[in-house]
């Protein structure tokens, strides 16, 4: 009955811890592709061949529902991927539907018409890859009008938390909340369009101020996977093991995912 929660790099342990404390019976796969991470800096088809070879992966671990934790993967390969690459045994889910769901307080279901909502100026925070496929900004427009997106590339942000420096992410959270203000005085919202951001969150919050409202993505991905399963459960995998898979150096990957969450997290090559 395993799950597989993808991701480039370490962002998608915020969104795995999430999932897990919502379904502690369900064991998960992880799969960090660490060799190859960042993605928010590589061109879409890059990003399409490495998220399918992940996903395969996922699936050979027994896992036919993979959660892609990674707005980049989300927003460059998942369309693509639904369309030409995913059998009909299997699904592929994206991090931005639960966003969207909330931001328009419509469920994913509802095909009328796109309608006015509450919020009208939101921020959004994500990789240069992102930001570049407009993918935030076309789901978002099949449901809302008259919402102005304002989207700026948190260039060195992933580097910096993946390594560790929080100095330096701090400084670079600053710096991107600036940078956007200065294009939008005043955002009535703030979309953390990253899975690694949730742990700046304080920062983005104390940067823009307490009257923005900021969305992160872990615990609305896991209320929405709770809801998607408990539908179909049929997408429950043969998998019966949990484990963390990484392509890259799984002894330095697990150190830098114990820092990341602050307990014990040991990687195997994937």
């Amino acid at each position: 009955m395993a799950v597989g929660v993808f991701d480039s790099g370490l962002g998608g342990l915020t969104v795995l811890e999430a999932v897990r404390k919502t379904l502690p019976d369900v064991p998960f796969v992880y799969f960090a592709d660490s060799k190859h991470a960042p993605y928010g800096v590589r061109d879409a088809n890059d990003i399409f061949d490495l998220t399918t070879a992940a996903t395969e992966r996922l699936w050979a671990a027994g896992c036919d529902l993979v959660i892609l934790a990674c707005n980049t993967a989300s927003a460059a390969a998942l369309r693509r991927m639904q369309e030409s690459f995913v059998p009909r045994d299997k699904r592929v889910l994206g991090v931005f539907v639960p966003l969207i769901e909330a931001l328009t307080e419509r469920q994913w279901g509802d095909n009328s018409p796109p309608r006015e909502v509450a919020v009208q100026h939101v921020a959004l925070f994500a990789t240069p890859a992102t930001v570049r496929s407009r993918a935030f900004q076309r789901e978002l427009a099949f449901r809302a009008i008259g919402v102005d997106v304002e989207a700026q590339a948190c260039g060195g942000l992933v580097d910096a938390i993946e390594e560790g420096d929080m100095i330096l992410a701090e400084a670079l959270v600053r710096s991107h909340v600036d940078a956007l203000k200065r294009k939008m005085p005043m955002p009535q919202a703030a979309i953390l369009g990253c899975t690694h951001y949730p742990l700046m969150q304080d920062i983005f919050q104390d940067a823009l101020g307490p009257e923005v409202t900021v969305y992160s993505q872990a615990s609305l991905v896991a209320a929405s996977l709770s809801d998607y399963l408990a539908r179909h459960p049929d997408m429950y995998g043969p998998g019966k093991d949990s484990a963390f898979l990484t392509t890259g150096d799984p002894r330095k990957v697990s150190v830098h995912a114990t820092q990341f969450l602050r307990h014990p997290i040991t990687f195997t090559s994937a």
